[in-house]
C-alpha cells in the first residue's frame, strides 16, 4: 500500500514551530586487537551512542547555479523542471507523454514506513523531511558558450521536438554568464564553443565568480544558492607540495597565477570563500588537498565526484551481489560509446583518464571486504574503454562483461548491454544532489557528551549514493556498494524524525 503522507508519534521526536527535534540510539560495534591468555585476538564489542538531531523545517527559496548551464545536462534539467512546473505534455510516436521526475530518488522513490494488517506501507521519500520543491528553484549559471538555453536544448537533441517547441518561450531568455575557459584542462575540440569567457588572472576569475553569485542571489531574492559543476570533464590536476597541498600554498599559487589551478577548483574556491555549497559532478580531482582543508576550516559544504548514472550504478550493484554471494569476479571489462559533447571532450586522452579513474575505483571496497575470495592486494582485472561516436548523440551504449570464478574451478560470465539517454539519467541526479545538499545544511546533531549542536562534516558523505567516486572526510572509509549508500541516506533521514533504521528483520512476523 502507498500513502502520500504520515505523522510520527513517538517520545523520541518533537515537532516545534520551526524545528524537528529527535533522539536516536546509534547501534554499532568497535573492534580491539588485544592479548588474552597470551594470544592476540580480535574482540568485537557492541556499542551504542545517543544522538540528538534538530532539523530546521523552514524551506528556503533556493537558487541553483550550474557550471556548464548550457550543456546537455544543464538545459535538460532546466527544461524538465519547467515542464513539470507548467504541467506540459507532448506527443511522441508512442503516446502523449506527461512531464515527470522519474530517476530522482527524492521525487520518484519511496520508503517503507511500517505495516498495516500484514501489508507493507510505503510513502514518498520526500515526505520524511521538509524539502525544497523543485518547481520553485531559480536556475542560473555559467557556460563558455553564450548560446541561450532554448538553442542549447535544440543542439543537445535530448528532448522530443514537440516538447522543445513548448519549452522554447520559457528558455530563450535564459543566457549563461561567462565561464572560466582554460584550454589546458579540457580537450582542444572544445575551443569552437568557447566564446563566452571570464578574462583576467585566476585570482580575478575567482573574484568574478563571487560577484556573480552575490548578484544572482540579490537579483532573484533567493535565500540560499547551491553551485554544481556539470561542465566538461577536466584532466587531473597535478597535486604538488608547495602548489596546492595546503591552504597557504593554494592561496600563494592563486596570487602567482599558477597555471596548474583548474577552472573547477577556482569555482570551488569561490564558493568556499562565499560559504556556498559546491558539488562536483565530473570525475576530475577538483578538490585538491588545500581546497579540502579550506572547506573544513570554513565549514563550507563540498561534495562529489562524478554523477553515478548508468553503467557505474549497475556495476556497484552487480559486484556487491557477486562478492556477497561468495562468487569471485576476476575480470570486469566496460566499453562505452556516446556522441554528445561529453563524449567528444572525453576523446582526448587526458580527460578520458579522469573518467577512467572514477569508474575503476567503484569496486574497491567490495573486493577488499572478502578476504576469503581475494588475497591481500589482489584485484579483478578492470578495463574501461570510452569511444566518441557522433551518430548516437546523447543515447549512450554501454557493454560490460563480468567473468567470475565459481564453485570447484568453474567460471561464470555475465554480459550486459545498456542503452541509456545520458542526460535523462544525469539530470535527476543533479536535482537530488542539490536538494539533499540543501537539506543537510538545515540539519544539526550532537552525540552524548557533546555540549552543543553542530552541522554534518562539510565533506558531504551523505551524497555518496549519487556519485561514482564519493568524496569522504579524511580517515573515513569509502563505501561504493549502492545498497549501503542508499541505506545510509535513508537511515540518517529516518533518525532525524525519530524512526529506527530499516533493518528488514521483520521480527514481528516471526
Amino acid at each position: 500500500m502507498f500513502i502520500e503522507s504520515f505523522q510520527i508519534e513517538s517520545p523520541k521526536v518533537k515537532y516545534l514551530d520551526n524545528e524537528i527535534h529527535s533522539s536516536y540510539t546509534y547501534e554499532t560495534t568497535e573492534l580491539v586487537h588485544e592479548k588474552r591468555n597470551g594470544v592476540y585476538q580480535w574482540v568485537v564489542k557492541p556499542k551504542s551512542v545517543e544522538y540528538e538531531f534538530k532539523t530546521d523545517t523552514k524551506v528556503p527559496k533556493l537558487g541553483v547555479m550550474l557550471v556548464g548551464w548550457g550543456g546537455n545536462n544543464g538545459c535538460t534539467l532546466t527544461g524538465a523542471v519547467i515542464a513539470n512546473r507548467e504541467g506540459i505534455s507532448w506527443a511522441t510516436k508512442d503516446k502523449v507523454q506527461q512531464a515527470n521526475y522519474y530517476g530522482s530518488v527524492t521525487q520518484a522513490s519511496s520508503i517503507r514506513v511500517g505495516s498495516f494488517n500484514g501489508e507493507e506501507i510505503y510513502a514518498p521519500f520526500k515526505c520524511l523531511l521538509p524539502m525544497v520543491n523543485p518547481e520553485e528553484i531559480v536556475f542560473g549559471g555559467w557556460d563558455i558558450s553564450d548560446m541561450n538555453l532554448a538553442d542549447s536544448m535544440a543542439r543537445a537533441r535530448v528532448f522530443d521536438i514537440d516538447l522543445q517547441k513548448q519549452l522554447r518561450p520559457y528558455m530563450e531568455s535564459m543566457v549563461p554568464l561567462p565561464g572560466i575557459y582554460d584550454p589546458d584542462f579540457i580537450a582542444a575540440n572544445q575551443e569552437s564553443r568557447a566564446n563566452n569567457n571570464i578574462k583576467g588572472t585566476k585570482k580575478e576569475q575567482v573574484e568574478q565568480i563571487i560577484k556573480d553569485i552575490r548578484e544572482f542571489k540579490e537579483a532573484n531574492k533567493v535565500d540560499k544558492v547551491m553551485v554544481l559543476w556539470t561542465a566538461n570533464t577536466e584532466r587531473y590536476s597535478n597535486v604538488v607540495v608547495g602548489l596546492n597541498d595546503t591552504i597557504e600554498n593554494l592561496f600563494a599559487s592563486l596570487e602567482k597565477n599558477e597555471p596548474e589551478i583548474s577552472p573547477s577548483s577556482l569555482y570551488a574556491l569561490a564558493c568556499i570563500l562565499e560559504n556556498v555549497p559546491f558539488i562536483n559532478g565530473s570525475p576530475q580531482n577538483t578538490f585538491v588537498p588545500g581546497l579540502i582543508d579550506l572547506a573544513i576550516k570554513n565549514n563550507s559544504l563540498i561534495g562529489g565526484d562524478d554523477f553515478k548514472s548508468g553503467q557505474t550504478k549497475m556495476k556497484s550493484v552487480l559486484v556487491d551481489f557477486l562478492v556477497g554471494a561468495g562468487i569471485k569476479p576476476t575480470s570486469i571489462v566496460s566499453y562505452n560509446h556516446l556522441g554528445n559533447n561529453d563524449g567528444m571532450n572525453l576523446s582526448a586522452p587526458q580527460t578520458f583518464r579522469s573518467k577512467e579513474i572514477s569508474k575503476s575505483n567503484v569496486v574497491d571496497d567490495m573486493v577488499s571486504s572478502n578476504g576469503i575470495l581475494y588475497e591481500p592486494g589482489e584485484h579483478p582485472d578492470h578495463v574501461i574503454v570510452i569511444k566518441y561516436v557522433p551518430y548516437v548523440g546523447d543515447s549512450k551504449r554501454a557493454m560490460d562483461e563480468y567473468t567470475s570464478e565459481i564453485f570447484m574451478g568453474g567460471k561464470s560470465t555475465i554480459v550486459m548491454h545498456n542503452t541509456c539517454e545520458d542526460s535523462l539519467l544525469a539530470a535527476p541526479i543533479i536535482l537530488d544532489l542539490v536538494l539533499l545538499a540543501e537539506l543537510t545544511t538545515r540539519i544539526q546533531l550532537k552525540a552524548e557528551g557533546e555540549g552543543k549542536f553542530h552541522s554534518f562534516h562539510p565533506v558531504a558523505t551523505i551524497l555518496s549514493y549519487l556519485t561514482k567516486a564519493p568524496l569522504v572526510p579524511p580517515g573515513t572509509p569509502v563505501v561504493n556498494a549502492l545498497s549501503k549508500q542508499r541505506s545510509m541516506l535513508e537511515n540518517i533521514m529516518r533518525a532525524c524524525v525519530g524512526l529506527a533504521p530499516e533493518n528488514n528483520m521483520i521480527m514481528e512476523y516471526k
